[in-house]
């Protein structure tokens, strides 16, 4: 089983390892999404990443798919609802608002709901700010949050996308408005996209005592080593957004990629995840899987344990 890892000021534990579930409703058919969860949560997983917009980029989505494809795995197995922690997001262009992402009070509160009938539960365990909203005052948009924790609907909240300074904004007026705290901050980053978190934004989340799960932690997919020129990015649905590392540095992360798996016979995706289980600062990486072969993998990563030359190695 697994080790835990305190999440920030959450007041509860995770497992090392977060499953991303953008994908449910988009490249994963409900029956597929329902054999990955339990195989998640059979093996002593307990962590579970949505939104209220995934995944409504899929031909004949509004959004909402995901939640709602989780929900119903949680009213099939009720027992299960004990063995997770679900984390949801709100405020990243849904219908409801022409796709204009919000943090408006009124739209928050509206959502909540939303979200809460879709996964069928009566709480959420980590609501996140999904994406900064310039034109609406973070006081406002904590207040709706302080309403929702009074009000049972969520335990924890966080945030998604914030730099340094949108995050030293936030937590400045939590303090100076008794209003309630981020206790995460999830950040996308990986071994080769890295400037978004590394320096100033890792030491204020570290400073703070936030807890970090990181997104895009394979690179959409470049990071499993399957996309290795431009012919492959046609294998998947995924493989137009993977162009962009297909240059010499991405080539040299490979390779290092290549050879720390080859050390430990493992998979680089196993050891770009373990890579980051191991960096200060993170608490955990989010990982989608589409099969229950790829899930398997993905979860091997908690297993192994990076010597410092292979952390040397992989710094490029």
């Amino acid at each position: 089983m697994p080790h835990t890892r305190p999440l920030g000021t959450t007041g509860f534990d995770i497992a090392p390892l977060v499953l991303g579930t953008n994908v449910f409703g988009w490249t994963v058919d409900q029956p597929t999404a329902f054999s990955i969860l339990d195989a998640f949560v059979d093996h002593g997983f307990d962590a579970i990443d949505t939104a209220d917009s995934y995944s409504h980029w899929a031909p004949g989505n509004s959004g909402g798919e995901s939640e709602s494809i989780i929900g119903n795995w949680l009213a099939r197995s009720p027992s299960r609802r004990s063995q997770v922690h679900v984390m949801t997001k709100v405020g990243s262009g849904m219908p409801g608002t022409g796709g204009k992402k919000t943090l408006k009070k009124e739209w928050i509160l509206h959502e909540v709901d939303e979200s809460l009938r879709r996964l069928k539960v009566e709480r959420i365990d980590l609501y996140q700010a999904h994406w900064p909203d310039p034109s609406t005052p973070i006081e406002e948009t904590l207040r709706a949050f302080d309403t929702l924790i009074r009000a049972g609907k969520v335990r924890a909240i966080g945030a998604s996308n914030l730099d340094a300074a949108q995050l030293t904004d936030a937590l400045d007026v939590a303090d100076t408005r008794g209003l309630p705290r981020y206790a995460t901050l999830q950040p996308e980053y990986n071994l080769y996209d890295r400037d978004k978190y590394d320096g100033p934004l890792r030491d204020l989340a570290m400073r703070e005592g936030l807890g970090v799960i990181t997104y895009y932690g394979l690179a959409s997919g470049f990071l499993t080593g399957k996309y290795r020129s431009p012919d492959d990015l046609k294998q998947s649905a995924r493989g137009g957004s993977v162009g962009k590392y297909l240059n010499p540095r991405g080539m040299r992360i490979l390779a290092a990629l290549d050879a720390v798996a080859a050390r430990h016979g493992a998979q680089p995706a196993e050891v770009a995840l373990a890579w980051l289980m191991q960096r200060p600062g993170v608490t955990a990486p989010i990982a989608s899987a589409t099969s229950l072969a790829q899930l398997a993998s993905l979860m091997r990563a908690t297993e192994l344990r990076l010597t410092e030359e292979d952390l040397e190695e992989l710094d490029v």
